[in-house]
């Protein structure tokens, strides 16, 4: 019997740049939404390494805990690992899935859990993806990305919206669609390279040294939106308008001008929930040292500024890759791309025309 190859799996995290909260339940459903993102230079990693004995571990080095337990037993949801606990159950029973002998499953991410860049939708998306593929199964972008919807919202009942699981799935820059029959459309745009540099040159990720759960906010937009909110119903309708706006300034290459709608839009965004901001945040919007040229409180996201520094965030990157080899090889990548991680060496998967390599002279595998 041949042996099953080590599998490796990355999603990319993303940044949304209008329109979040159009795509959480009811507001879709009642009135459509629409959401403008792009996946960063930051990913969500996932290895599988085949067992025989029948044994499936999960390791996560973001929460620091493992759980272990037999094939086919029932999983618990007790809050340790609920998420790949629930992707591996539900792959487990799709059909045409073949029988799995047990694995080594290990997660980790280039950034920590609440920090707002859709960190737990993009371990989701690479666990079905890697563990998918590991049951022989070929599951594409959409599918992908409605399973790890239900997984997460219904399933596991985690509130938030769509976007997250279909921007991990697909990756780019996309402009999304939530329409009121429960489609999502996922509109890949076509961005200029010159648009990207000037993007990339001109965007700068600050972590806070602080994260929060989200699913406060959430309840917290849900309630007033549902209750009839002016303030909120108004923020969510401009978010979407806005997404709409930025599309058209992005495809055209208008960066000053998307920088422009970015303040509107974080203007908008807090009217949606009072929890939206911290303390922080607004300190560090209002002190002027802190702010590129061009910003400050009704511009404060700073995409407008001009040469305020050479440290940019790498956008656009392509959705869930896997690539893998044959037991006991390593080897992922020509020119062996590695991405380091609080000491650790962890190998990339994908190049960036979504293609990698397998070992011992098999030939290039096209990854989803």
């Amino acid at each position: 019997m041949t042996a099953r190859p080590v599998l490796r799996a990355r999603a990319p995290l993303r940044v949304s740049f209008a329109g979040g909260g159009t795509d959480v339940a009811p507001f879709p459903q009642r009135e459509g939404g629409a959401v403008l993102s792009a996946t960063i230079g930051s990913y969500a990693y996932a290895t599988l390494r085949p067992r025989t004995d029948g044994h499936i571990t999960v390791e996560s080095h973001d929460y620091g805990t493992s759980i272990g337990y037999d094939v086919g037993t029932p999983f618990v949801l007790d809050g340790t690992l609920d998420l790949p606990k629930a992707a591996i159950a539900r792959i487990m029973t799709l059909e045409g899935a073949i029988r799995s002998d047990g694995f080594d499953l290990f997660l980790h991410t280039n950034a920590p859990p609440g920090s707002g860049l859709g960190s737990s939708s993009a371990v989701m998306v690479a666990v079905i993806d890697l563990v998918a593929r590991h049951c022989g199964l070929d599951l594409g972008p959409h599918e992908i990305a409605e399973l790890a919807y239900r997984l997460e919202r219904e399933d596991l009942q985690i509130p938030g919206g769509y976007q997250d699981q279909y921007a991990a799935a697909f990756g780019g820059f996309n402009f999304m669609e939530f329409r009121q029959d429960g489609d999502v459309v996922v509109n890949p745009l076509r961005v200029r390279q010159d648009t990207v540099h000037e993007l990339e040159h001109n965007m700068l990720l600050a972590y806070t040294g602080r994260t929060r759960v989200s699913d406060h906010i959430i309840e917290d937009q849900r309630s007033r939106y549902e209750t009839g909110h002016v303030d909120a119903v108004a923020g969510l309708r401009a978010q979407r308008d806005l997404a709409i706006e930025m599309r058209t300034a992005l495809l055209k290459g208008e960066v000053d001008t998307l920088g422009r709608l970015l303040g509107q839009a974080w203007q908008e965004k807090q009217k949606m929930s009072e929890r939206i901001s911290t303390p922080l945040i607004d300190d560090a919007i209002a002190d002027p040292d802190t702010q590129p040229a061009g910003c400050g409180p009704r511009n404060p996201i700073g995409v407008a500024g001009r040469d305020h520094g050479d440290r940019g965030v790498p956008i656009g990157h392509p959705g869930v890759a896997v690539g893998h080899s044959l037991a006991g090889g390593d080897s992922l990548h020509q020119g062996d791309l590695r991405a380091q991680r609080h000491g650790r060496d962890e190998p990339e998967v994908a190049s960036g025309d979504r293609r990698t390599t397998v070992d011992r002279d098999t030939g290039p595998d096209q990854v989803a």
